[in-house]
Order: C-alpha cells, then sequence, then structure tokens
C-alpha cells in the first residue's frame, strides 16, 4: 500500500469521526446536580385540641357619676381711725359644698344633690352675723317618654345650720332682738310628682303637680310671741311661724310646685348655676312664694376663684319681711377646688 492510499484512508477515517461528533447533544454533557440535594421535611398532619380565650373580657360599665366643689372665701376691709371718706372694718369668712350624683341607663335616671353654704361677716361695733346659711339636699328619680319629657318622683329637705337673729340697738350698742330662725326651724321636706322637660343640656323644669310639703318648727324660741301677743287670745289664736300655728309645730301642705335648675359653662373659666322655685298651696293661691339662688363662679386659677352669690326671696308666710321681696348679695375671692377636675 503506497502513502497516497494510506492518506486517503485517514481522511476517511477522520471525516466518519467528525460526523458523528456532530450527533451528540450538548445536554447530554451537563451534569444534573444530585437528586434530594437538600432535605424536605414534611410535616405531619394531625388535629390537636385548641384552647379558646373567653370571648367575654369582663367589662362593666359604670352608670354613676359624680362632681364635688368645695370652696372657701374671706372678705376684709379695714379704714384707719381719720379715714374721711366713710367706710367700716369688716371681715367675712365664707364656705361652700356641692357633690352631686347621676345615674342614668336607658330611659332611667336618678340623681342626688347636695348643697351646702355656710357664712359670717363681722362688722365694726357690731355682733357677728349670718351672710349665708343653707341646707338643700334634692333626690330625683325619672323615666323618659320622649326626647326631651320625663315623669319624675323627688324628694327635697331644706333648712339651715345656725341660729338666726334680728337685731337692734339699746343705748348704742348692737344686741340681739330676738331668735328668727334655726336647725329645723323652719325644717321643710317636699315630696313631688309630675313632668320634667329638658330643652337643653344643664336646664331642666319640673311641673310637680301632685306636691306635699311639710315644714316643721323644732324650736320654740324661733319667732316666740311678744308679751303683747301672748297676753292677747284673739291675736294669739292668729299668731303663725312659717304657716305654721301657734303653739304647733308642723304643718301639712298640698301644693304646685315648679322647680327650675340651671348648671352651664359660660365659657372654660365661667359657670353660672341657679335654682327657682315656686311653691303654690292648692287652697291659698295667694300665699304662693318664690326663691331664686344663683351662683356666678369665675376661675382665676386652677384654684383661686371669684364668686358672686345673689338670693331673691318672697314668701308672705315669713311675717318678719313684711310680704316683701327678701334679697342678699356676696362677692368673695376664695379658694375653689372641683373634681373630677
Amino acid at each position: 500500500m503506497n502513502v497516497r492510499h494510506l492518506l486517503v484512508a485517514f481522511i476517511l477515517t477522520g471525516a466518519f469521526f467528525f460526523a458523528n461528533a456532530q450527533n451528540y447533544d450538548l445536554n447530554d454533557l451537563r451534569q444534573a446536580p444530585p437528586k434530594n440535594s437538600l432535605p424536605v421535611r414534611t410535616p405531619q398532619m394531625g388535629i390537636h385540641d385548641v384552647e379558646v380565650q373567653n370571648p367575654n373580657l369582663d367589662l362593666k360599665v359604670n352608670y354613676w357619676r359624680n362632681w364635688t366643689t368645695f370652696g372657701v372665701n374671706a372678705n376684709q376691709a379695714s379704714f384707719s381711725d381719720n379715714w374721711q371718706n366713710g367706710g367700716v372694718n369688716s371681715i367675712a369668712l365664707g364656705a361652700a359644698f356641692n357633690t352631686k350624683f347621676d345615674y342614668t341607663r336607658e330611659n332611667k335616671n336618678f340623681t342626688s344633690e347636695l348643697d351646702l353654704k355656710y357664712g359670717k361677716v363681722k362688722n365694726k361695733d357690731q355682733l357677728a352675723r349670718k351672710a349665708n346659711d343653707r341646707i338643700l339636699w334634692d333626690n330625683k328619680y325619672a323615666i323618659k317618654f320622649a326626647k326631651k319629657w320625663s315623669f319624675f318622683a323627688s324628694l327635697t329637705f331644706e333648712s339651715q345650720f345656725d341660729k338666726g337673729f334680728s337685731y337692734k340697738t339699746v343705748n348704742g350698742k348692737d344686741t340681739i332682738d330676738r331668735r328668727i330662725s334655726n336647725f329645723m326651724a323652719p325644717g321643710y321636706l317636699t315630696e313631688s310628682m309630675g313632668i320634667e322637660v329638658q330643652p337643653f343640656t344643664g336646664l331642666s323644669i319640673r311641673f310637680g303637680t301632685g306636691t306635699a310639703r311639710q315644714t316643721f318648727i323644732a324650736d320654740d324660741n324661733v319667732l316666740y310671741p311678744d308679751d303683747a301677743t301672748l297676753n292677747d287670745p284673739a291675736a294669739l289664736a292668729e299668731y303663725k311661724r312659717f304657716g305654721v300655728e301657734w303653739p304647733k309645730k308642723f304643718r301639712n301642705e298640698l301644693a304646685f310646685q315648679i322647680v327650675a335648675n340651671l348648671d352651664r359653662n359660660l365659657s372654660d373659666n365661667i359657670n353660672i348655676k341657679a335654682r327657682y322655685a315656686f311653691f303654690a298651696n292648692y287652697g291659698q293661691w295667694g300665699d304662693a312664694s318664690h326663691r331664686l339662688d344663683a351662683t356666678l363662679t369665675a376661675r382665676v386659677t386652677r384654684v383661686i376663684s371669684v364668686t358672686l352669690n345673689g338670693i331673691a326671696l318672697y314668701d308672705p308666710l315669713q311675717e318678719e319681711a313684711d310680704g316683701k321681696l327678701q334679697t342678699a348679695q356676696s362677692l368673695a375671692i376664695g379658694l375653689l377646688y372641683k373634681f373630677p377636675r
């Protein structure tokens, strides 16, 4: 075999291997990762008991609300002996306490309010006198039958703490004339039923069509008859103390009553609180009584306030007033604490 034949055979062999090399798939040459190279954990299936928390959170609603106010105030004035523009040395002290409880649930409401006031004033060359003296405890239960209207029943107690006197001047000195009031002399207990309307928040008006009031005279020395009256049987038979015939200590009346209460903030620091009471005996409409108590409070700081008090009273059964309108007014600065704030 010559060299030419060997060269032809070599070329044919190379061509054969080259043709077969074109038939390989490159994908077959790639190395695949091993199967299950990363462990896979299969969760175990099962049913377990689960403790469910109590859906009731055991929350209780407090239907009670309370407001309490306590204040102490003072007034003082002094003048030198050679002061030519007039004036008298004086000092006045007063205290006031008010607390109110309110229970409202659905269409039912109960309120209880206690209002206490006491004050005295001492002027030079005069005996100390009461400037304010009041006990008022008002309780009311109401059932609402319309948006602003309710049926109500109430129980109210009124009296004063201390003795009150009339005064006269004897030989240039201020002296006591007679005792005109004391605790439970008079004292009033009033039961009332009727309809109440609340035109807006802070104002309520009661119309007590069925009202009974008991008047108590627990001190015989209050408005004790003078000698002339005691010695005149006709005059003594007509003598009365706050409408109670002498020497009785108790009187019961059936009457119509209107009570209006206002408690409203005029601004963030100014509040007005007022109570008007009208009382008319069904058998003696001409002896109807009217009383208006109003207090305007202006807060200067958190604890310092200026208070203006006013009272207007017309009661024909108070003989000492001679059937005239009685008024009282006081202006004082003092400490006032109110909570909740």
